[in-house]
């Protein structure tokens, strides 16, 4: 099984619809349409601070990850948050996540990133995975929905 790792690309929508619909289902949430065009759009803007990686099997796209290039008041460089990470659920369980998180983890190092940062729910079983690549650390997320 050998799995490509690339930049979203316009012909990719109807595999990353399918894909992004499973990641809404897992954490339970329903977004507007214009919400996930919206969200389309940035993903593909060279101008945008988002960015997605996707894993390619076969001609399919299987995975996606998205993220957040940012400054920080603490470092010279910018921050690479990994908002979103998912695996076609038929595709779990055989490495795609973690070559896709390491596909990334190796572009924000080439690009000089200072940090590569995500977070999940305390329960989520893919814990196990983001384990493998650093120990969680002690903050705790406060979320004040405006």
């Amino acid at each position: 099984m050998t799995v490509k790792f690339r930049p979203l690309d316009e012909q990719d929508k109807t595999q990353w619809l399918s894909l992004w619909q499973g990641y809404n289902d897992f954490y339970g949430s329903e977004l507007a349409d214009e919400v996930t065009e919206y969200t389309w759009t940035r993903l593909l803007d060279p101008a945008s601070s988002m960015f997605c990686r996707v894993a390619v099997l076969d001609g399919a796209v299987v995975g996606f990850a998205h993220c957040v290039l940012h400054e920080g008041t603490w470092v010279t460089s910018q921050m690479c948050y990994l908002e979103d990470l998912f695996v076609d659920p038929a595709w779990r369980g055989k490495g795609v996540a973690r070559q896709l998180l390491q596909f990334v983890l190796n572009e924000a190092k080439a690009q000089g990133w200072s940090r590569f940062y995500w977070h999940t729910r305390i329960h989520n079983p893919a814990r196990k995975l983001y384990d493998e690549f650093v120990a969680a650390d002690d903050f705790v997320r406060y979320c004040v929905s405006l």
